[in-house]
């Protein structure tokens, strides 16, 4: 029997530097992280997001190895994350991971940040071919794959999902990430707000969403209303989408995944369009909704399995990196 492979994951997209060891028999031996958090009102700043995963970097990836019981020379391989995401928190990533794999003589294996949070989920919960709805501050996609590519069937015009809840947020002058407050608020909250629902053939819009809601609070609106409403706008359009894609593209299995997958609210409704087009659904382990090294050493892994290398000098980072660019040969 070979030797399971073993993993180093580096996760540096946006505010959270993780580092992860998985191996290849799907255990997650370890997945520790650090969140930079920008102060009341502020959004994440690239450089002082950056500047926090260089400062932290060493540590977390020491207590990463620390915490699965191996060292350095233990590892196979060095997968980190190339993009979407910002671009100097990218390169201080790409920088750390390059010099491991240089140090160690180990293959460098690129990975879309996005594939990590469909794949960490698809470990997680077992789904084979599902359809997926990616809702983070990065994505709002709905996507299945077919010929070795995840196929964008809606997404978003402009701004995200996680994005419109962190930009409300600021406005409202609630703590960052802005998502769990707005779910907090929103379960308080009962009165309907009328907001524009904006679907354009199988995408959402959120901008106009969010200009509405931030009016409604200078006028003085109860917050526990606006944040039910705002939820239950932006839900329901993300949910009318998804419903179309599953009858069109007939999968019978459903997957909730990234940092917005974590809201209830958001898995009771796409729980009951599953059940009514008879697919199985499922939502990622909340452990790794969010960004963490995890999902990076994993998708590390299927594509060492499947012949994926990319050279330390060509491994520039790719801040736009559009999901349906990538080929997963992993995949059908």
């Amino acid at each position: 029997m070979s030797k399971p492979i073993l993993c180093l994951g580096i996760e540096s997209t946006a505010h959270t530097f993780g580092a992860s060891l998985v191996s290849s028999d799907g255990r997650i031996l370890s997945d520790v992280k650090d969140t930079y958090v920008p102060a009341v009102g502020k959004g994440i700043h690239p450089r002082e997001a950056a500047q926090h995963h260089s400062q932290v970097c060493a540590n977390i990836i020491h207590k990463s190895f620390i915490e699965a019981g191996k060292r350095p020379h233990h590892i196979d391989a060095v997968s980190l994350s190339l993009g979407p995401g910002l671009g100097p928190a990218l390169r201080t990533g790409a920088t750390v991971a390059r010099g491991i794999a240089a140090i160690l003589n180990k293959p460098l294996i690129p990975v879309h940040h996005g594939i990590g949070h469909i794949e960490i989920a698809a470990l997680t919960t077992g789904l084979k071919d599902p359809l997926v709805l990616l809702v983070s501050g990065g994505h709002t996609a709905i996507a299945a794959c077919a010929k070795k590519k995840w196929r964008i069937f809606g997404e978003t015009q402009d701004i995200t999902i996680g994005n419109l809840f962190d930009m409300f947020s600021r406005a409202a002058k609630l703590p960052s990430p802005g998502g769990p407050n707005v779910e907090k608020y929103a379960q308080k909250g009962s009165k309907y707000v009328d907001l524009p629902y904006t679907v354009k053939g199988n995408d959402v819009s959120y901008s106009g969403l969010l200009t509405a809601s931030k009016k409604k609070l200078e006028e003085n609106v109860a917050i526990e209303d606006i944040c039910f409403s705002l939820q239950e706008v932006a839900f329901s359009m993300l949910t009318e989408a998804t419903e179309r894609s599953l009858a069109h593209t007939e999968k019978k299995e459903l997957l909730l995944t990234g940092g917005v997958a974590a809201n209830t609210r958001l898995q009771k409704m796409m729980r009951i369009i599953a059940e009514e087009h008879n697919a199985k659904f499922s939502v990622v382990d909340p452990k790794y909704s969010g960004d963490c090294g995890a999902q990076i050493a994993w998708t590390g892994i299927l594509g060492y399995r499947s012949g994926v290398r990319i050279e330390v000098e060509k491994s520039f980072v790719k801040p736009r990196w559009r999901l349906d660019e990538v080929e997963v040969p992993w995949r059908k």
